[in-house]
């Protein structure tokens, strides 16, 4: 059994502060999840990286191992504590806490694991403790925000298989979609997080909900935003249009003369939370491509008129 160096597996100085570990673990654990990374060695990486982070993110497992470190050189094979070592901390007589939990290597068991110090039960076992709460994000449409819904969700475990090994493993979980949530809220999904030590619960489950992508509506906090386009003899007569909205189309009158990149507020008619947000409909005059001979005359003749009006006013 070999030393394990964490604060190089860390890539951090071992003067590094918590807040210096916690971010290099949040940027290697992206690098190196299995289920992103296509690192051929994400895998045993991944491992090691939340080993390491499970001993240096704890003061008193970090004190301990950094004593520890004084005396033994990283990559040094035939690794065992020493004696000072067992006296100290097998034995329970610091305030060592000695739980952990996760699929660990030989090296971090001989000395946080396996009946050592006072964490641990009288039989050697682990103690039993909650599992860890999980994240992650789901996606779901606009519409189901405005009626709420019930969908299916998977996701993977990572999970230890007979032979010690970590596993990816699918599961699909029932997700009730309450109507008015919002983008960045979350649903609470209890003891479906990591699996609990010992009989203990499981952690809970966290859903951070997002939109997918819709060309029609953009959302600002609980405020939503569509563009329609009219045509120039809309925006001047003040014609009814058709809008599209989560909830179905809707006729809407427009008042004459009204300027492109115009907004329209339908109050209440956002995303339905319990402040409701508004609707706003964005307006765009679109000319046609090609005009007939009729309309360029047309046209013609309405420059001729508003020529005239504009000498008249200065007279």
């Amino acid at each position: 059994m070999n030393y394990k160096d964490y604060y190089k597996i860390m890539a951090v100085d071992k003067t590094a502060t918590q807040d210096e570990i916690k971010t290099s673990y949040r940027k290697l654990a992206r690098k190196f999840h299995p289920d992103v990374s296509k690192e051929k060695d994400a895998e045993t990486r991944f491992k090691d990286i939340n080993e390491a982070y499970e001993v240096l993110r704890d003061k008193e497992k970090r004190a301990a191992y950094d004593q520890l470190g004084s005396n033994w050189k990283a990559g040094q094979s035939g690794f065992t504590p020493p004696p000072s070592w067992q006296n100290q901390y097998q034995q329970g007589n610091g305030n060592f806490n000695a739980g952990s939990q996760g699929d660990f290597s030989d090296f971090f068991e001989s000395l946080f694991g396996g009946g050592f110090g006072k964490g641990q039960q009288a039989s050697g076992g682990r103690r039993p403790m909650k599992g860890k709460d999980s994240n992650t994000k789901i996606l779901i449409n606009i519409e189901d925000a405005y009626t709420g819904a019930t969908r299916n969700f998977s996701l993977q475990d990572q999970v230890v298989n007979p032979q010690g090994r970590a596993q990816a493993k699918d599961r699909t979980l029932k997700v009730s979609i309450p109507k008015g949530i919002k983008p960045g809220q979350k649903i609470r999904l209890q003891k479906q997080g990591q699996a609990g030590i010992g009989g203990a619960p499981n952690g809970d489950l966290y859903l951070e909900v997002a939109f997918n992508p819709n060309p029609l509506y953009v959302i600002e906090g609980a405020d939503v935003i569509t563009e329609v386009s009219i045509s120039p003899w809309q925006a001047a007569l003040g014609e009814k249009v058709i809008v599209p909205t989560p909830t179905g189309n809707i006729d809407l009158s427009l008042p004459k003369l009204i300027s492109s990149g115009s907004k329209m507020r339908l109050k209440g008619r956002g995303l339905p939370c319990k402040v409701a947000g508004d609707f706003f409909v964005k307006l765009k005059i679109v000319f046609p491509k090609t005009l007939s001979t009729e309309e360029e005359a047309l046209y013609q003749k309405l420059k001729t008129i508003e020529t005239k009006a504009n000498n008249e006013s200065k007279t």
